[in-house]
């Protein structure tokens, strides 16, 4: 058994196909088939099946590749800890951003960032926020811009900004007449919200103190996108919640919306930048934290640590 092996097998995991597999490693479908049947054979047990014409992992399989994808990690740490001890700064930096925030906030930062780190390029990868953690324990990531505590203690954070929230109206709407509306005031059964896994869908159900409540509370909708969201509120289907960093880019698109900000508890978000506690990228990460604060337009409250 040795990485190259375990890599093989990951990659075959992640694209279903021993041929697409091959491609991504370099190599023949033949010396990809062969070694990981090497694996298979000093190992005892099947790791893929075939069904039909897809394949699958196999239950002792999903075990092995969880198992692989920890090694292959840490032999890239390994190799980062070492490019990292000649100049820290330097790699590039796979970024994960939620879809809330990724249009939004990454045409600021960009800039600054290639500006500060130039030897250090972000590869943007835009996810749901439990598939980012995911990516980030595995090893995938170096980091991670979420919009919730993540809860773990192999995690470090360096908080970013409160970004507040607004509630967005269609034309004629009785609550456009107030400067800043309250939870009291929203009818949680006419708010569109999110597709279950976003936690901006979470947030705003807080917000209207029904935190358990995800099937009785809201319209009948799961959109997977804001704009979505945005379009629905202007054919007056209902009322949305929309972050601040949003608000200044999507009103433009359906100029009739109205928007008026929040108040009360949870009237707000916290953004940060997770990493794993012992990556071997701190100082990069530290420093594109710092240039995520200064990049952020305004209307949000810029944190420190």
């Amino acid at each position: 058994m040795n990485l190259r092996d375990l890599q093989y097998v990951l990659a075959v995991a992640d694209l279903g196909h021993f041929g697409r597999a091959a491609d991504a490693c370099h190599v023949s479908q033949p010396t990809l088939s062969g070694q990981i049947l090497k694996l298979e054979d000093e190992l005892g047990v099947r790791i893929f099946e075939r069904v039909g014409r897809s394949i699958r992992p196999t239950p002792v399989g999903e075990q092995i590749l969880g198992h692989a994808r920890r090694a292959v990690s840490a032999a890239d740490d390994i190799t980062a800890l070492a490019r990292a001890s000649r100049d820290p700064l330097a790699g590039p930096l796979r970024l994960g951003v939620i879809p809330t925030l990724a249009p939004y906030l990454m045409p600021f930062v960009l800039p600054i960032a290639a500006e500060a780190l130039p030897a250090a390029p972000l590869m943007l990868y835009e996810d749901l926020t439990a598939n980012l953690l995911q990516a980030l324990s595995e090893g995938r990531l170096e980091a991670a811009i979420i919009a919730s505590d993540p809860g773990d203690p192999r995690l470090s954070s360096h908080l970013l900004f409160d970004e507040p929230f607004f509630v967005v109206l269609p034309p004629g709407h009785p609550l456009a007449a107030k400067t800043t509306i309250h939870a009291d005031d929203l009818d949680p059964k006419s708010l569109l919200l999110l597709a279950d896994g976003h936690c901006l869908r979470d947030q705003a159900l807080e917000f209207c103190g029904h935190p358990n409540r995800g099937e009785t509370a809201g319209a009948d909708i799961r959109a997977t996108s804001l704009e979505t969201l945005l379009h629905l509120t202007a054919a007056d289907y209902g009322i949305t919640l929309l972050p601040r960093l949003a608000v200044g880019n999507d009103l433009g698109l359906i100029g009739r919306l109205e928007a008026r900000p929040l108040e009360g508890d949870h009237h707000f978000r916290r953004v940060r930048l997770v990493h794993r506690v012992n990556t071997p990228r701190q100082k990069a990460l530290a420093l594109l934290a710092e240039m995520i604060r200064k990049g952020v337009p305004e209307g949000v409250e810029r944190l420190d640590g």
